[in-house]
């Protein structure tokens, strides 16, 4: 029996041979053709220990048998589907109102650089490299943080719920925009027995408001109060997921098609407003208000946590989906400029839509001025003679059309003459700036403040079913990358077939997102975006960093980036990755922190008897679910931990430590393995020579013919590890 070998076990009936992982590979290079041919596999080994990809031709199977992109250009598209979404319209440009105008670009660029791209390209290359979902990925790279990808599947499943919500919103505007006038273009009159007038909570506050709170949402006044079903939304939102669904059942096969309008109709929609836009009076104060910089602003630390939190957001980082996407990616693919192209593409499109979003904005504020010059001209005009003395008024002035800029002359004079009863006047500045000035984000932005522009619009109904089909598109392809995010990393880890778990998460997300389509379901909505995500996915991201640079090691990840590129990319990321996106993230998590702590967890709440929003705190209850969501999300990571230090789950169950050939099938008992055996598997996984390997006793007997006993199986608990060769002949244990 040669040296090495362990104990060799025959049953002449099936040929069957089962040898332990070291003779396997220390005697290899002397297998007969038939063994040369085949493919070997070898799979984690040992906590912390360096993991090699899996070689030969199992992994050329695997690659066939696993989904492709059809095309670079489709997986391009999915990836900027994924990243672009509803943030990028209504969320950066009030961003950059708010934080110093054309100013706030300088920090987002900067942030851009430093976290962005390293840590997007960071994600796309070990997608690349291993080949799996996050699961997978995270369990490869150490099994003790295999809660990462466990924790990145349940932070998309909580966004998917009310994402897929706010589509159903632009479904439901897409299908009232198919009228003339449009619903939302004036307040409804109230008839009754004496007389009609006009609807109270309308009269005060404005026709897409009323439109938005009461005929769409038929809101509550407080999230206590569900109020029950609303059954056009609860429509809406089965739409919505039928369409996911639909998209999602084949894979990439399926959602990579509908990639080409989803991910690229937004653009067409957003040039066409564009130029529209620049036509409409008005237009060029908006824009010019929008890049004006203040660079004062850009030295106050919350510009900067806001536009890091941005940069984070806007790539999906953490999310698993950029990950799933680039697990289809061939090894040999290009992810280095897939990052820098996907992340300035992201990029150029918010300032795209920030563009349209303040001409049409700078329009909307040039009629509500106009508006209110009217109005103001008028109560001038009772004054005159009794309060206000005719001689104040210039006489090139005339009243029939008084413009912004004679108003602001009147009211100058006449503030500068009455100085102390100006104020009982009760004259309204009536200053653009002031109108620009009020900022709106979210469903402020698109279903209020941009519904009522398309009003003033030519031909509005068709401009609105372009916006918010627009909306739809962006929505669902960011839905695509997120629902990739939950399916991939599930599918890979327990083989489940994916038309099944497709249809069985969107059903199961359709039941939970009920809560969302009760009359305060938009409550719900606030209170999943503000706490579901924001924190969990920093910790998620933060301890994928520290994964990747720290546990499997930079050097190794740029030895592995140089195999898969053919080139060594930049030293910069080699340093990003390993010290300043951890330190960045930790302060970015750090200031989360305390941001969430100074300002205490509310939610605005309309109320329909003052007609306006008003900030309330959460009941108790209330309080409880925005804990238990960020609790829950980030759990998997110190639950798998502790499972996996306490040896609870073995961490080299499920088929770890492996060899398999392609003529053959593995027998392995997942039994205990002697400590002498794994380090020197170890030793022999990580190239060294066999000399240098420390030799270890079998660790158990098998006689060489027949069967064998209790006994000769098992000996100090180890497991039998080998493999069925068919057509063997019964060759002495020395030509093995």
């Amino acid at each position: 029996m040669p040296k090495n070998s362990k104990t060799v076990k025959r049953e002449t009936d099936d040929d069957e041979v089962t040898e332990s992982v070291k003779d396997l590979l220390s005697n290899e290079n002397n297998c007969e053709d038939s063994f040369k041919k085949s493919s070997l596999m070898v799979g984690d080994v040992l906590q912390n220990k360096d993991r090699d990809v899996e070689e030969g031709s199992e992994e050329e199977e695997e690659e066939e048998e696993r989904p492709a992109w059809s095309s670079k250009l489709q997986y391009i598209l999915a990836q900027v589907g994924f990243s672009v979404g509803l943030g990028n319209v209504w969320r950066f440009p009030y961003l950059c109102q708010k934080n110093g105008g054309g100013a706030y670009l300088v920090p987002y660029l900067i942030l851009l650089v430093v976290i962005g791209i390293p840590l997007f390209f960071l994600e796309l290359a070990v997608g690349q490299r291993i080949r799996r979902g996050s699961i997978g990925v995270w369990n490869y790279i150490s099994p003790r943080l295999g809660g990462i990808g466990f924790a990145s599947c349940l932070v998309c499943f909580f966004v998917a719920l009310y994402y897929n919500v706010i589509i159903g919103w632009s479904l439901f505007y897409f299908s009232q925009s198919f009228q003339q006038p449009l619903p939302w273009h004036e307040c409804p009159l109230v008839k009754n027995k004496t007389n009609t007038y006009v609807e109270p909570e309308c009269e005060k506050s404005s026709a897409t408001t009323y439109y938005w709170y009461r005929v769409a949402l038929d809101i509550s006044d407080s999230i206590s109060e569900s109020g029950g079903l609303n059954w056009r939304m609860t429509l809406c939102l089965l739409a919505a997921w039928t369409m996911v669904c639909l998209a999602m059942m084949k894979g990439i096969q399926s959602s990579g098609k509908v990639m080409y309008f989803s991910s690229l109709f937004p653009y067409v929609v957003l040039i066409c407003f564009l130029a529209r836009a620049f036509l409409l009076k008005g237009s060029i104060d908006g824009i010019i208000h929008m890049f004006t910089p203040k660079l004062e602003i850009m030295l106050e630390p919350k510009v900067w946590r806001e536009a890091a939190t941005q940069v984070f957001f806007a790539l999906g980082l953490g999310f698993g989906g950029v990950i799933a996407f680039s697990s289809y990616n061939k090894r040999d693919n290009n992810c280095h400029f897939d990052a820098v192209l996907v992340s300035f593409i992201n990029f150029f499109t918010s300032v795209l839509a920030t563009l349209v979003v303040f001409a049409v904005l700078g329009f909307k504020a040039n009629i509500m001025n106009a508006k209110c010059v009217e109005m103001n001209t008028k109560k001038i005009i009772d004054f005159l003679g009794k309060e206000i003395n005719p001689s104040l008024i210039p006489h090139h002035i005339n009243f029939s059309y008084v413009s912004p800029e004679d108003y602001q002359q009147m009211t100058n004079i006449i503030r500068g003459v009455m100085e102390n009863d100006y104020p009982r006047l009760g004259l309204d500045s009536c200053d653009i700036k002031e109108e620009l000035n009020k900022a709106v984000q979210g469903t402020g932005l698109a279903f209020i403040a941009f519904t009522e522009a398309m009003t003033h619009f030519p031909a509005s109904p068709f401009w609105s079913i372009m916006f918010f089909l627009m909306l739809v598109n962006l929505g669902l392809g960011s839905m695509f990358g997120t629902i990739q995010g939950i399916l991939t990393p599930i599918v890979d880890t327990f083989k489940i077939r994916k038309e099944y778990l497709t249809v069985g998460c969107c059903v199961l997300a359709f039941s939970i997102g009920l809560i969302f389509v009760q009359r305060s379901g938009n409550y719900f909505v606030a209170m999943f975006d503000d706490y579901s995500a924001t924190l969990p996915l920093l910790i998620v991201v933060l301890l994928e960093n520290i994964a990747v640079a720290w546990v499997y090691g930079t050097d190794k990840f740029f030895e592995d980036l140089k195999d898969m590129l053919g080139f060594t990319p930049y030293r910069y990321y080699y340093y990003m990755w390993k010290f300043i996106t951890p330190v960045l993230l930790l302060g970015l998590l750090a200031a989360s922190i305390v941001q969430l702590g100074l300002s205490p967890p509310s939610y605005s709440a309309w109320i329909q008897q003052l007609a306006q929003e008003q900030s309330l705190s959460y009941p108790p209850w209330g309080l409880a679910v925005c804990i238990s969501l960020v609790l829950t999300a980030v759990l998997p990571v110190p639950v798998v931990f502790i499972l996996r230090y306490l040896n609870i789950i073995h961490e080299n169950a499920g088929g770890l430590s492996t060899v398999s050939y392609k003529k053959g099938c593995i027998i392995e008992d997942t039994a205990c393995r002697t400590r002498e055996e794994d380090e020197d598997d170890t030793s022999l996984l990580n190239a060294k020579k066999q000399s240098e390997a420390p030799l270890s006793k079998p660790a158990n007997y098998c006689k060489q013919n027949g069967s064998a006993s209790g006994a000769d199986v098992m000996f100090n608990g180890s497991c039998s590890t080998g493999y069925i060769m068919p057509n063997i002949t019964d060759n002495p244990e020395s030509n093995l």
